[in-house]
């Protein structure tokens, strides 16, 4: 197994934060660069599947533009209402 390339990073924090992140660190038993890895990962994880839903909500909007097909809101409320029911629907058609 191949070992993941390291980047060193430097960032400059005001004290506030930097205080703010040894209490933290100090209270939670760990070092401040786990924090600030975690921190950082997680950042990324949230922003990425933002992007995504962006993206995709962009790709639905031009594809409704271009074809009209869509389903109102009510048609997918009364269909995620039987969602974990014994009378569970398959997902409605989209139309005109």
């Amino acid at each position: 197994m191949e070992t993941p390339l390291l980047r060193l990073v430097s960032i400059k924090l005001e004290q506030a934060e930097h205080d703010r992140l040894k209490f933290l660190a100090d209270a939670r038993h760990r070092k401040p660069h786990f924090l600030m890895k975690e921190a950082i990962k997680q950042y990324l994880d949230r922003e990425e599947a933002r992007e995504s839903f962006k993206q995709e909500a962009r790709a639905s909007w031009q594809e409704y533009q271009e074809t009209g097909q869509h389903l109102t809101g009510q048609e997918v409320t009364q269909w995620l209402e039987t969602w974990g029911t014994d009378q569970e629907k398959a997902a409605p058609v989209c139309h005109d």
